[in-house]
């Protein structure tokens, strides 16, 4: 459907590329194990769980992957340095997958950095994620790990904003180029449905005069009026909508989908499956597409 005319920047991240235009390859599917209130989870400050589900649910992203041949990666959420460790430890024993570390607590990432760096698991981690707030101190813990690939979190008080959010890219961009983080995964912040079109726009921005890599967590979107949303729309309706915004940022070529729950797995990927098809399969007749500067 469409190139952009600027070169674009591709990452790797265990053995996973990142990037590119279009149909070039497809986007990476990330989904999210042990956030709060998974059920699988049986103490969230100790990091105890039940073991058997978490690797069936794993397993379901291997097959999805393998099935659709569209890379994944696992998101490691964790709300204490104890659970998080634990659930790194497992995730790195079971399965080859690359690992994003996620918490909303710095003193939680830099524990699971910490294990990463003894552990020698830097090349398979990238880290969720750098924002503006970020001290010297969380960039200091990456750099000490050696963990070369980061998220930068656009996140801005200007919700609907698509300079604010460039201005948060260049200003952490800036700062993570001086602590050895190269590898740059733009997630272009979604917090309500009028800021997913923002967000998407923003990707098409960045891709156009940066060219690097760009996704977002579309789920955001419907998060805090899920309940609103189902009440209206039923259970099946809600799944659409899940869907719906889940699948959008690929349909306007974003590099990677960070798709919420991992029990999402079954759906997302053969929804993303089609719109990569699709796209492929333009650039196999050789349509003309548009290109975007």
């Amino acid at each position: 459907m469409f190139r952009f005319k600027s070169p674009q920047r591709i990452v790797e991240i265990g053995g996973v590329k990142i990037g590119g235009n279009p149909s070039e390859r497809p986007p990476a599917l990330i989904g999210t194990i042990f956030y709060h209130g998974h059920k699988i989870i049986l103490d969230e400050h100790k990091g105890e769980f039940d073991r058997g589900k978490a690797e069936r649910l794993i397993r379901d992203v291997e097959e999805s992957s393998e099935k659709t041949k569209i890379p994944a990666i696992i998101d490691v959420m964790g709300s204490t340095p104890d659970a998080i460790i634990k659930y790194l430890e497992f995730i790195a024993s079971v399965t080859d997958l690359p690992i994003a570390i996620d918490s909303p607590s710095v003193d939680v990432t830099k524990a699971a950095l910490n294990y990463v760096k003894n552990s020698g698991l830097a090349r398979r981690v990238v880290y969720n994620s750098l924002r503006m707030e970020s001290t010297n101190c969380e960039y200091q813990a990456l750099k000490d790990a050696q963990v070369k690939s980061a998220m930068a979190l656009l996140y801005t008080s200007k919700i609907l904003s698509i300079d604010a959010r460039i201005n948060a890219l260049k200003a952490i961009v800036s700062k993570a180029r001086t602590f050895g983080v190269e590898n740059i995964l733009v997630d272009t912040f979604v917090i309500d449905v009028s800021s997913l079109a923002i967000a998407m726009r923003t990707i098409l921005t960045i891709k156009s005069q940066h060219g690097y890599p760009c996704g977002c967590a579309a789920p955001n979107a419907i998060s805090v009026q899920r309940k609103a949303f189902k009440k209206k729309f039923g259970k099946k309706g809600i799944n659409a909508v899940e869907l719906a915004v889940n699948i959008a940022p690929a349909i306007l070529g974003s590099d990677f989908l960070l798709y919420g729950p991992i029990e999402k797995t079954k759906e997302i990927f053969p929804a993303a499956y089609i719109i990569h098809a699709s796209y492929k399969s333009m650039l196999m007749m050789k349509t003309p597409l548009i290109e975007l500067s």
